[in-house]
């Protein structure tokens, strides 16, 4: 009888510790995955090094893809939401997307893209500038007030030309080698097959380094009031 009891005993007790050790294993790992999903939040988003392999000495104005865009998508009331910086690469557009609806018959009556550029450029200190961005915006804003598109408020332009800047840092030329070339778009993005103001709206914010459009052309020297984005 106390066998019995002895060995009914250790049935039930030696589960029990291979629970706990199971419960401490679990335990072990969901802190290391925390830890982990901590220290994987804390890396930036963007590579940190001080310029991208690039000969600067010899940069043409072309395009040459930086390494993230910033993407911001229009809900169907026409207020656009938070967008967020993606690695530069191909967007998926419907084939009746409506920046690509241009009738044949007749002109599509209400054009649906709208681009803005502006540049950022390094002081010799090496702080980027940015040259009032806010104006690019309310210039952005009439264009498509005119072409009864939706458009990002102020605020939301300067934010996306900023971070879409800051995050491509490393593709700023040296102070006196040419400028990040910042290309603000704003296109209908949502299917249509009749002419009319698209059902969604696409803004893109994307940029390359470049030199000097004209070469030939001798350089101005002017007064500017810049952005400056070192300290953002």
């Amino acid at each position: 009888m106390f066998k019995a009891i002895s060995s009914l005993r250790k049935s039930l007790v030696l589960p029990l510790h291979t629970h706990i050790r199971t419960l401490q294993t679990f335990s072990k790992y969901n802190a290391q995955a925390a830890s982990a999903l901590r220290e994987e939040r804390k890396k930036p988003l963007y590579q940190d090094d001080e310029y991208a392999n690039m000969d600067w000495d010899n940069l043409g104005f072309g395009l040459t893809p930086a390494d993230y865009m910033y993407v911001m998508k229009c809900s169907k009331d026409g207020e656009f939401t938070k967008g967020e910086l993606n690695r530069f690469g191909n967007i998926q557009l419907s084939p009746s997307a409506g920046v690509l609806n241009y009738g044949q018959a007749k002109p599509l009556t209400t054009p649906n893209a709208i681009y803005e550029g502006t540049k950022a450029y390094r002081k010799e200190n090496g702080k980027l500038l940015l040259f009032r961005p806010d104006h690019n915006a309310v210039r952005m804003q009439l264009g498509a007030e005119r072409m009864l598109m939706p458009s990002p408020s102020v605020d939301q332009f300067v934010d996306a030309v900023k971070q879409t800047a800051f995050a491509n840092k490393r593709w700023v030329p040296p102070s006196g080698k040419g400028s990040l070339y910042i290309r603000p778009l704003l296109m209908g993005s949502g299917p249509i097959l009749g002419l009319g103001p698209a059902p969604e709206y696409t803004f893109i914010v994307y940029a390359s380094p470049v030199g000097n459009y004209f070469k030939v052309v001798a350089s101005l020297s002017l007064p500017v009031w810049p952005f400056f984005l070192s300290d953002w």
